[in-house]
């Protein structure tokens, strides 16, 4: 049998909550077809969930063990979901696929008591389901000594608003925690005498990792957020939910408007012959979620019955596989996307106009 062509790739993982299940799926379509070898990952919250059951189970056995390990991990979530979620699915939004009207309900209660009652109130013990889960699911022990892949993961300094990235041999439970911990939900979590929230504020996730400790160029980005939408929000719900999207984008967004500037240098040859090989002449990739998540709000990202989870895991397969087809030729050549044209809004490149 002919073997496979492979391409070597780093992957950006964002932090989504329940979401986080669609790039469960494009990771099992990537490595069911096996021509993508994965040097790097940089996640945060959700994705860095992804990122180190794939660590472990690709240290353990391979692509396949990667696959079961992700599996395990996402049925965990499901198990812990059904025990402690405040946000529940009700039948009607089983019977109506995409439905989130009747999970808003539960979802905007929650959501007005948090705004009533800090984590330091309601959760003075500081329990976090998600602390037993990792220890069902992952060694640690183990995790730190894997040489199969490259992590980092990102969380936010509390203090000083800045992404801390955290590699390999750094990545404990508490760490994971700090990556996933959302400030209405839970106390900052605290490592080294700093104390720490969600990556996703400060990096969703982050990209500048993948440049300066890797080999590959090409980096794919799995988006759980959605970029654009066409309708304005008007309900309470909505707007809400566009907000969430669009902080958990903003990071991201601004990372990639370096990107492209630095790009437009090396393109127009506006750096020096001597300094040009200095600076890695990165190939962006994307595997975005507008169109396969179009459905879905901010609360169905607290929603982890098995049934919702495998449905998100199915759309990241269908779009990995719709990828794959379009642009793994890409693959080490080019970008298959315009930075430009896919993320930043048309006609901000324009020079100001200077008034007098």
């Amino acid at each position: 049998m002919r073997k496979k062509r492979t391409k070597t790739v780093n992957l950006a993982l964002q932090g989504g909550g329940a979401h986080g299940a669609f790039a469960w799926g494009v990771m099992d379509r990537f490595l069911e077809d096996g021509r993508i070898e994965i040097e790097g990952i940089s996640a945060t919250s959700a994705g860095t969930l992804n990122a180190i059951a794939y660590g472990w189970g690709a240290m353990r056995g391979g692509p396949e063990g990667a696959r079961e390990a992700l599996e395990d991990l996402w049925r965990e979530v499901s198990r812990a979901g059904a025990l402690y979620s405040p946000v529940r699915q009700l039948p009607l939004d089983r019977s109506w696929p995409g439905a989130m009207a009747f999970s808003g309900l539960t979802f905007g209660l929650f959501s007005a008591w948090t705004r009533l009652l800090s984590p330091y109130q309601f959760n003075p013990l500081d329990f976090n389901p998600l602390r037993e889960m990792l220890r069902n699911c992952i060694d640690f022990e183990e995790l730190v000594r894997c040489d199969c892949v490259d992590l980092f993961v990102s969380a936010t300094n509390v203090r000083t608003g800045q992404v801390r990235v955290f590699r390999n041999e750094e990545i404990t439970p508490e760490v994971v925690l700090a990556s996933a911990c959302l400030p209405d939900l839970f106390q900052a979590v605290e490592i080294d005498g700093e104390h720490y929230w969600d990556g996703g504020y400060m990096g969703n996730p982050s990209l500048f990792p993948l440049f300066y400790y890797t080999r590959s160029r090409d980096i794919i980005i799995v988006h759980i957020n959605p970029i654009e939408r066409d309708e304005i929000p008007r309900t309470a719900m909505d707007i809400e939910n566009r907000l969430n999207e669009i902080t958990f984008n903003a990071s991201l967004l601004k990372e990639l408007r370096a990107i492209a500037f630095v790009v437009k240098l090396l393109e127009e040859k506006w750096i020096r012959d001597e300094y040009r090989e200095k600076l890695k002449h990165v190939l962006i990739h994307s595997v975005r979620a507008d169109e396969a998540l179009k459905d879905l709000g901010v609360a169905t990202k607290f929603v982890s019955n098995w049934e919702f989870l495998t449905d998100l895991r199915d759309r990241g397969r269908e779009t990995a596989g719709r990828w794959l087809a379009e642009n793994f030729d890409c693959l080490g050549q080019r970008s298959s996307i315009d930075v430009r044209t896919a993320y930043l809004q048309r006609g901000s490149d324009r020079p100001l106009t200077r008034t007098t």
